[in-house]
Formats: structure tokens, C-alpha cells, sequence
């Protein structure tokens, strides 16, 4: 009997692993009409483009498709076409068939960081994951990113039923509005209540609230974030541990649903199951259509979070079909990696960095005050300006940048590296989560091929870069006069030894 309830399981296992998601959803009865992933494919049979990257160094495009029917990405050809510069995630393909690609989010009621009010594009290298072993990445979404499609082909409208799941990572986010997949309006503007059904997560508290502190899933209603059927709190709504979470949310006529659970372990959890909230504009709903990613429907994009993959459906899905998209999802063995690459940048260490572009590799960083910057210096220098230009490693002050370090002032302890609008400064640790997840950064291979690169954790398509001789976290497709594309390479890229006696 053992033997057999064995072998029942493994052919249970076997029988999700070869279904995708989607074909789960479609034996339910409720079709996806929107799939998206770049770590996936969400079909058993799908072997198109799951994600497009394109080159920094001369805006050459690639799109990733997945190593077979049904696999997971191919990570090495993103890493072989981006060697050696900067990538950027510039499309995430419908594999619905449909053509509800996610593109850069363009101008809306709240516009975006640059010029002309677009949003940023996410760093293809920003989030590295393995699935069953093998290297993915996933949409690593900082405040001010955000993807978008207005003009779809098969999304719920009005009333009509809809479901929606998506895989996130449960220590990446902010009190932000909003960290946003799903439905939402097709003029990129607020057009009033129930113009959404999106799921959101974090901690944003103006509107709803679960139990403890968050962050929580909930649903973007539009003009509030529902946690139950009422504004307010629903303690029913848990607060989210796991590293890694599933997020599900649907709705049809007087009727929704919160769900959610470990996407690397166990079964869904049911957060709120019920009627409408009673309030004007939400029953019925007035869904437009359009959908969003890591923003809200006015295109407000203040937050942050990291996506891997998820869908929308037409149809009202049972919690039975969930559930086996639960167990489907937990299957891909969902596991983290390293983010950190190149010579090894060691805790506990103390060490100097030095500039690897020829007209400064005399020049180390150090700091006038809470300024950092780059000064010459060598043996027979001052013993302030070494001890100024000496840093101790420490493991990340971000909890959520495992791996990663933190780079301590040794002249003025208790004070760490960390960006302020993009400037690298020394300030005194205050103990926010703002200032650790600024201060934590991510040792790259160097990306003219010498030593380290130092990626912004929070910011992955920013790095240490020098610039008239001040620092900052540039990025090549950025618009500062500090993001300039001319010598990027060499600018952030540093020899790291140790630091000056």
C-alpha cells in the first residue's frame, strides 16, 4: 500500500509539472486571456518569446524563449548577449496568444520620473531566481518603474468575472502606491471607484489593512485597497513571511476573493471570500480592461516589488482549480541565488576602492564630511585621507539583499554608504528600512572586465559610478547629466584591495 500511494503521488507530481498553469485554468473552465512571465513558460506546449532584453551598449534587442515546451527561461543567452553591459527588460510577452504584451508604462494621471512622464524599465539582471535548479530572472520593480497595456484583447470589462494569480517575492516591498498586477484603467488616470480589480502588495495603510504589521495582499479596487469586504482592517488578511508568496484575486457579480500562500511550499490560504464592499462604485464593478504591473491605474508608481509570474483569466476560477495552480507553482521549486557575482567581497573585510578609468586609477573613494568622492591617495598620504578612503564590509543592513553587503565608514563608525536621489553619501545608520535597503549594494563582476562593479540592491540598474570626481549610482539609460553613456564601463568599475593601514 506504501508502494502505491508512492507511486499515485509521483504521478500526481508528474501530472502538474507537465501541465502549466494556463492549462490548469483552461481544463477549469476559465481560460487565461493574459499570461506573463520571464522565468517560464505558463502553457506545457509554449515554446515562444517569454520577455525581450535590450543592450546598453548599442541597443541591440533579444527575446528570451524558454530552454523547451514548457520550460523555464533561458537565462545563459540573456547573460552571454548582456556581458559586458547593462540590459534592460523592455517587453514581457502575452503567452495567451492574444497579445497582451507589457511595455513601458507611458504618461498617466501621475506621471512618471522621466522626461515625458514614461516610467523606467526593469534590470534584466535585477532578480535571479532557479526554478527546479535551473537560473531565471524575474521583474525586480524599483519606485518609479512600471509596465503597462491599454489596449487588450480579452480582459474582463463592466462587471464580467475574472481571475488573476501572480508569484512575488515576500521581502521586496514599500508603503508605496502601488506595487499593482492586474486590471485597471485604459486612459492611464483615476476614473473613479471600481474602474479596477488589480492585486496589490506591501504595506500601504490609507485605505486597508490585515492583521500585524504586513505587508499584505490586497485588492486595488481603484480609490481604495481593499483586505476585505470593507475598508478598513480585515484581520483575516495575514501578514506575509515567506520569501516566496502566490497572490491571487478574483471577482464576478457581488462576489470576490482574497487568497494566498507560500508559493514555495503548503496550500493556498483563503484572506476574504464574500460580497461586494458596500460602497458606491464597487458593486457592480466597472472594470475597464486595461493591465498594469508594479503601478497603479493613474500610472502612481511609488512602489516596489518583484514579479515572476502570473495571469489573468476570463471566468470566475474555483478554488479547487487554484489550488492546483498552487501545487503547480510549488512544483517549479521556486529557490533564491546569489546576487552577487566577481571577486569575492568578504564581511568583516576592510577594504579601499579604486577607479579603473585611466585618467583616475590613482583616485580611491573616500569622503569629504558625508560627501563621497574619489581623492588620490597612496602610502605616504595623511593618515585622515586613508582612514577617509577605508571601508569595512558588513553583511546588508536590508534584510531582503541576502547576500549583499553594506559598506561601512571606518573613520566614522555607525555610518554607511548609502544613496540619497542617486548621490552617494556617508549618513548615520537611523535603523529605517529606507536607509537599509539604501545602503545595501550588490558586488558585481566588474563590467569592463577588471575587478567589481557595486550595484544599488534597490536600484539594479544603478551602480557606483564616479563623475567629475563625485559618486553616484548611475545608470546608462538614465537621464542625470551622471547617467552619461560616454566611458560607463570603466566609470563603474573598481579594484577592491584592502584597505589603507
Amino acid at each position: 500500500m506504501f508502494q502505491f500511494s508512492s507511486l499515485l503521488a509521483l504521478c500526481l507530481l508528474a501530472r502538474l509539472v507537465a501541465a502549466g498553469p494556463c492549462d490548469i485554468y483552461a481544463s477549469g473552465g476559465t481560460p487565461c486571456v493574459a499570461a506573463h512571465s520571464t522565468t517560464r513558460a505558463l502553457f506545457s506546449a509554449f515554446t515562444g518569446s517569454l520577455y525581450q532584453v535590450k543592450r546598453g551598449s548599442d541597443g541591440a534587442t533579444l527575446n528570451i524563449a524558454p530552454l523547451s515546451a514548457g520550460g523555464v527561461a533561458n537565462a545563459a543567452s540573456q547573460d552571454s548577449f548582456c556581458a559586458g553591459t547593462s540590459c534592460l527588460i523592455t517587453t514581457i510577452f502575452d503567452q495567451s496568444g492574444r497579445g497582451n504584451h507589457l511595455t513601458q508604462a507611458p504618461p498617466g494621471g501621475f506621471n512618471g520620473p522621466a522626461a515625458g512622464g514614461f516610467d523606467n524599465l526593469a534590470a534584466a539582471n535585477g532578480a535571479p531566481v532557479t526554478l527546479n535548479g535551473q537560473k531565471a530572472y524575474g521583474v525586480f520593480i524599483s519606485p518609479g518603474t512600471g509596465y503597462r497595456n491599454d489596449a487588450t484583447n480579452g480582459i474582463a470589462t463592466g462587471d464580467a468575472a475574472q481571475g488573476m494569480y501572480a508569484v512575488l517575492d515576500g521581502t521586496h516591498f514599500n508603503n508605496g502606491c502601488c506595487f499593482d498586477y492586474g486590471n485597471a484603467e485604459v486612459s492611464a488616470h483615476d476614473t473613479g471607484n471600481g474602474h479596477m480589480e488589480a492585486i496589490y502588495f506591501g504595506t500601504e495603510t490609507t485605505w486597508g489593512t490585515g492583521a500585524g504589521r504586513g505587508p499584505w495582499i490586497m485588492a486595488d479596487l481603484e480609490n481604495g485597497l481593499f483586505s476585505g469586504g470593507t475598508a478598513g482592517n480585515n484581520p483575516a488578511d495575514l501578514t506575509i513571511t515567506s520569501r516566496f508568496v502566490t497572490a491571487v484575486v478574483k471577482g464576478e457579480p457581488n462576489q470576490w476573493s482574497i487568497r494566498g500562500g507560500n508559493a514555495a511550499s503548503g496550500a493556498l490560504s483563503t484572506f476574504y471570500s464574500g460580497v461586494r464592499p458596500n460602497v458606491a462604485g464597487y458593486n457592480p464593478m466597472h472594470k475597464e480592461g486595461a493591465i498594469i504591473l508594479g503601478i497603479g491605474g493613474d500610472n502612481s508608481n511609488g512602489a516596489q516589488g518583484t514579479f515572476y509570474e502570473g495571469v489573468m483569466t476570463s471566468g470566475y476560477p474555483s478554488d479547487a482549480t487554484e489550488n492546483s495552480v498552487q501545487a503547480n507553482v510549488v512544483a517549479a521549486k521556486y529557490a533564491t541565488t546569489s546576487l552577487v557575482s566577481g571577486p569575492a567581497v568578504s564581511v568583516s573585510s576592510a577594504v579601499s576602492f579604486r577607479a579603473t578609468t585611466a585618467c583616475c586609477t590613482t583616485r580611491f573613494i573616500a569622503h569629504t564630511g558625508d560627501t563621497v568622492n574619489t581623492q588620490v591617495v597612496s602610502s605616504t598620504s595623511a593618515s585622515a585621507l586613508k582612514l577617509s578612503a577605508s571601508w569595512t564590509v558588513v553583511a546588508a543592513l536590508s534584510s531582503a539583499a541576502a547576500g549583499c553587503v553594506s559598506f561601512e565608514s571606518r573613520d566614522t563608525p555607525g555610518s554607511f554608504i548609502r544613496h540619497f536621489d542617486f548621490e552617494l553619501m556617508v549618513n548615520a545608520n537611523d535603523g529605517t528600512q529606507q536607509f537599509a535597503e539604501d545602503a545595501s549594494f550588490c558586488p558585481q563582476s566588474g563590467i569592463n572586465g577588471q575587478g567589481n562593479s557595486i550595484r544599488a540592491w534597490g536600484y539594479p540598474t544603478r551602480y557606483f559610478r564616479h563623475f567629475n570626481n563625485d559618486l553616484y549610482v548611475a545608470d546608462n539609460s538614465g537621464v542625470n547629466t551622471f547617467d552619461a553613456a560616454s566611458l560607463w564601463n570603466n566609470d563603474t568599475t573598481w579594484v577592491l584591495s584592502a584597505a589603507f593601514a
